[in-house]
């Protein structure tokens, strides 16, 4: 596709010649037909022969233009539908210390990837379509003026450096503003994405006019710096237009006096006007496309920084992970988010296969933290992670996950039915294997009272449905080793009790952590490790450590008391149900 369009582009190039050729011929032979006796007679047989030159050129323009403009667009296409999926692959083999960074929320990556992928694109169209033949018929008109008379075609040439250094003033005066308006932009579209997630937040808070007055003060600092572009580039595209004049004016002049001097005909006087038009041409439409390639710079610039971060990959070992026991073992481990917080300081503890193992302390104190390090979806600072006897850096990403199952307190649930967000657990899954796992989810009835059932679109549903819908991949992965954080905190109490029977029964010979702020959900674990403000304080059995008056019996009070257990107890006493 490249090879023919820059075929195409050649032969354009030579086809744009013909016009100022045949005008040179014509004003010459008309000129010496007007001393003829009879110039109509001769005159008849010129006007036929440059009418059909010129039609046979346009038609065969018409075909340059058709294939340099398809071929142009595919190539365009090709390279979009390239460039964005190598975003996509690209991203998805990222750590989550990449996302966690400020820099690169995810209106902000949107903005780059999508600005970044269009600004490309847009640059090979306008280098194939735009550039390229504008400056083929411009260095072949050059030659041809050059060939026809050479001070000529030293003024054209003359001008050009002139024109291409004021660009060049142009393009350093604006760097530094187009990288504001990238940034402006990016917080612009981050704005707006966390304006629509946090609606309910800004309703219930009458924030409106707070966030209003955020999205108005990003507004008017990239209105300013558009403002800014523009009149720099009005500036400067209006001493570049002089700088052309000058070169139009002196071409008339040089060659109107060659006239004077019979060294070159009146023919010749359009023909160097019409060829400095060509060469001035691509001068003319620089004012459109500079402009769109320094952005497009700007915007690569930034899509670039993207695919290109090493630091960002993710590390995966070499081990694969056929049939995991589920031993994990944390040995002063110690931990910083990207964002500079420190979560984990010298964490030392064991989570043993085939048991369950609770994780329990007040909100921030690094539990969470610890299963995203058993995950794999960071590295710790420093220390180290065992799994069965050998280091968690040394397995394979892909087949050490595949061995865990996770369900969070929030979990992501993706655009599309039921049936379809259920089956992430298990690609190949059938429509029978999809209802017994919504069937232990307690799921399967309320989907069946839906007008769609399993076709029903799964963001629709409630807080309680999404998260039953979570447990049901769980059940559908059916791994050895179970991560659960806070796994029925959007749940009723009689869909909590439901789950928790169904998680009793899958928890059988598994390894299981659990994170819960409910005491009945950690108090039956074989080992509970009690963290605080990031440290190990406290480890052994429920009953073990209620006598240590320490951290966990603080929590442990701190629950009683919030559910009022003594009026509880008081209430099931009287009605018989203790």
């Amino acid at each position: 596709m490249v090879f023919g369009t820059l075929t195409l582009t050649l032969i354009g190039a030579l086809a744009a010649q013909v016009n100022p050729l045949i005008l040179k011929y014509t004003i010459d032979h008309v000129d010496a037909l007007l001393q003829a006796p009879a110039p109509m007679k001769e005159g008849a047989k010129l006007l036929i022969f440059i009418s059909v030159v010129l039609f046979t050129k346009e038609i065969v323009n018409i075909f340059i233009q058709f294939g340099q403009k398809f071929y142009g667009e595919k190539i365009r296409i090709n390279v979009s539908n390239s460039l964005a999926q190598k975003a996509i692959s690209r991203i998805l083999t990222y750590h989550m210390g990449f996302f966690a960074s400020p820099e690169n929320q995810s209106g902000k990556l949107q903005t780059r990837i999508d600005r970044g992928v269009e600004s490309l694109t847009r640059l090979v169209q306008n280098f194939f379509i735009d550039i390229l033949p504008l400056f083929c018929n411009s260095i072949l008109a050059l030659i041809i003026m050059f060939m026809a008379n050479v001070y000529v075609g030293l003024i054209a040439i003359t001008i050009l450096p002139a024109y291409f250094y004021v660009s060049a003033r142009q393009a350093k005066k604006l760097q530094g503003v187009r990288r504001q308006l990238r940034g402006g932009r990016e917080n612009k579209s981050n704005g707006l994405l966390n304006i629509i997630d946090s609606m309910t937040v800004i309703k219930s808070f009458v924030k409106e006019d707070v966030e209003e007055k955020k999205q108005l003060d990003i507004q008017q600092q990239l209105t300013d710096n558009q403002l800014y572009t523009r009149k720099t580039n009005f500036t400067y595209d209006g001493v570049k237009s002089f700088i052309e004049q000058i070169g139009v004016v002196l071409i008339i002049i040089l060659t109107a006096y060659l006239v004077l001097m019979h060294q070159i005909s009146i023919g010749a006087i359009m023909l160097h006007i019409m060829l400095f038009n060509n060469v001035s041409a691509p001068i003319r439409q620089l004012h459109r496309i500079y402009d769109e390639v320094n952005d497009a710079f700007i915007y690569a610039e930034a899509y670039f920084q993207i695919i290109e971060d090493d630091d960002g990959i993710e590390q995966s070992g070499k081990h694969i992970v056929t049939e995991a026991e589920g031993t994990f073992e944390m040995r002063h481990v110690d931990f910083t988010y990207p964002n500079g917080t420190k979560a984990l300081y010298d964490i030392s503890l064991k989570i043993e296969r085939g048991k369950t193992t609770a994780l329990v302390g007040l909100s921030g104190a690094g539990k969470s933290t610890i299963l995203n390090l058993l995950n794999k979806f960071y590295q710790p600072d420093s220390g180290e992670i065992l799994l069965d006897g050998m280091p968690l850096s040394e397995y394979e990403n892909g087949s050490l996950r595949s061995e865990i199952g996770l369900v969070l307190q929030k979990n992501h649930i993706f655009k599309g039915t039921i049936e379809d967000n259920i089956r992430y657990g298990k690609t190949d899954a059938s429509y029978e294997e999809i209802t017994a796992a919504a069937k232990k989810a307690y799921l399967h009835t309320q989907v069946m009272e839906l007008p769609m059932q399993y076709k029903s679109d799964a963001q629709l549903l409630s807080g309680g449905q999404q998260q039953r819908i979570a447990i049901a991949r769980l059940f559908l992965k059916d791994p050895p080793i179970i991560f659960l954080d806070e796994p029925t905190a959007s749940l009723d109490a009689i869909a909590t009790e439901q789950i928790k029977n169904s998680l009793d029964a899958i928890k059988q010979n598994r390894t299981v952590v659990i994170i819960s702020h409910s005491i009945s959900q950690i108090v039956d674990a074989d080992i509970i490790y009690v963290l605080k403000q990031g440290r190990l304080v406290e480890s052994g059995k429920h009953e073990d450590l209620v006598k240590k008056d320490g951290v966990y019996k603080d929590i442990f009070d701190a629950s009683a008391r919030s559910m009022n257990i003594e009026r509880l107890a008081k209430s099931l006493s009287r009605t018989g149900s203790l």
